[in-house]
């Protein structure tokens, strides 16, 4: 599912963020990435979702080589990758119905066929009354939560999050947790970078570990 081979990455010609990273995730996987500030964290996490090219070494990538990919093919494996950002990233001018529905509508599927899964969605996240709210009228955990939805709504085999519980207090943290696990139970892989020591004690799972850029270890 995943690899990495001896990968570095340098921003211009700064020096390198990630040195030598070599590691493998197992299709249907849970992994936490963990690491103080600066370690490499969201760096890795830009090279999982394609965001970023490898400066040298192998990704691999739900079976593709990610230094060949043809450009023309990267949307398409972007569309089997959920990611849930430190920032939300939901756009202002669409509902929170809408915000979760987006990848749906992007990979062309019917309002009809998918008004009750992102209704039901939303419910379990605490959020179907505001369906029709628009991001400028939610809290911080309120658009934390509809980042997650956005982000599982299409069932993707590959899901990365980015502290995805830093906004929420920790009740909900342990309900949006049991969603990724069940989300992680019917086969998509897991990957959720996070400081949170108590939000990795819940998930018996290996953890990554990095340490200004270099990988210390997967325990």
């Amino acid at each position: 599912m995943v690899r990495f081979e001896n990968v570095g990455l340098r921003y211009g010609i700064g020096p390198e963020v990630l040195r030598d990273i070599s590691f493998s995730i197992e299709p249907g996987s849970f992994r936490f990435l963990t690491g103080p500030s600066g370690a490499g964290k969201t760096s890795l996490l830009r090279l999982l979702f394609l965001a970023l090219k490898p400066t040298r070494g192998l990704i691999s990538l739900l079976g593709r080589d990610v230094a060949t990919l043809p450009r023309g093919e990267l949307p398409k494996l972007r569309r089997r990758i959920g990611v849930v950002f430190q920032d939300f990233r939901l756009l202002d001018h669409l509902t929170t119905f809408e915000n979760v529905a987006l990848p749906l509508r992007v990979a062309g599927e019917r309002l009809s066929r998918y008004r009750d899964d992102v209704m039901e969605l939303l419910t379990w996240v605490g959020l179907a009354d505001y369906a029709n709210a628009y991001p400028r009228v939610l809290s911080g955990g309120e658009k934390q939560r509809a980042a997650i939805a956005r982000a599982v709504i299409g069932k993707p085999d590959l899901l990365l999050a980015d502290e995805p519980t830093g906004n929420v207090d920790p009740v909900l943290a342990i309900r949006l947790m049991r969603l990724l696990v069940e989300l992680n139970r019917f086969g998509t892989t897991v990957v959720i970078a996070t400081h949170d020591t108590n939000l990795i004690s819940q998930v018996e799972a290996p953890v990554i570990t990095l340490e200004r850029g270099t990988l210390r270890g997967i325990g």
